[in-house]
């Protein structure tokens, strides 16, 4: 039985995310009762603030559009300001799916682990990739693999759980460039000496926006990995947070 989730907060970065927004929060509310649900509204110049409120959400609104690191790290802010003990970050695209949010706990608890990835290529549904960027995806893992040194098939995946130690680090420490909140965090985790793990899940086609799969946007996103993880190898370690009790791991 999967014991039962401490103080969660679920923290959505959305951009433009009118269409899909109170969908996903509902569909959060109804998978996760217990969460708090923080929408950081990255400068969005739609009615995504508004259609969020309405829906129950606490929004968080940043005056320019940061990208997903920068809102994440605001998101971050608030979660070790207010104190939560877990946050988990969930798409306002709707391809990640909430239910699998006490699967991500439960692999904490069994793993004694900082942070869990919802892993898209582990096995769990038929989410795939072709050409330039699989090759680029496979490589990252690899490398990355051996820095966290676990292994990790989906370094790229934005669906996370991390406990209050992490969070503390990536308060102050979360990147904000492309990439950099996917591939530079877990280079950040393991310098910090966070526990990173995996699980497999079932990932969703976008509920709204289009996604890039043409060969253009898969050159551009080989060459953006590859230069986001030499900066982030070259870069100086994280900081060590400071001890916490043997109840985030319990």
């Amino acid at each position: 039985m999967t014991p039962a989730l401490p103080r969660l907060l679920v923290v959505v970065p959305a951009w433009n995310e009118e269409a899909t927004i109170t969908a996903v929060i509902h569909e959060i509310a109804s998978a996760v009762p217990s969460a708090d649900v923080l929408v950081v509204n990255d400068g969005s110049t739609d009615r995504t603030a508004e259609v969020a409120k309405a829906a129950g959400a606490t929004v968080l609104d940043l005056p320019l559009n940061l990208g997903v690191g920068g809102a994440m790290r605001a998101g971050f802010k608030y979660a070790a300001r207010a104190g939560y003990e877990l946050a988990v970050q969930i798409d306002a695209d709707g391809q990640h799916d909430p239910s699998h949010v006490p699967l991500l706990w439960e692999t904490m608890q069994r793993e004694r682990a900082d942070i869990v990835i919802g892993a898209r290529f582990a096995g769990e549904g038929d989410y795939e990739v072709r050409g330039p960027r699989k090759w680029a995806m496979g490589v990252l893992a690899r490398v990355l693999s051996r820095v966290s040194r676990t292994r990790l098939t989906d370094t790229t995946s934005g669906f996370k759980l991390m406990n209050a130690r992490a969070v503390k680090v990536f308060a102050s420490n979360y990147p904000a460039e492309y990439l950099g909140d996917t591939v530079e965090a877990l280079v950040i985790a393991s310098r910090a000496h966070l526990a990173v793990r995996q699980v497999g899940v079932t990932m969703r086609p976008r509920a709204g926006g289009a996604p890039s799969h043409n060969p253009w946007k898969a050159a551009v996103f080989l060459l953006r990995a590859f230069f986001a993880l030499l900066i982030s190898l070259s870069r100086p370690s994280a900081p060590l947070p400071e001890p916490i009790s043997d109840g985030a791991h319990s």
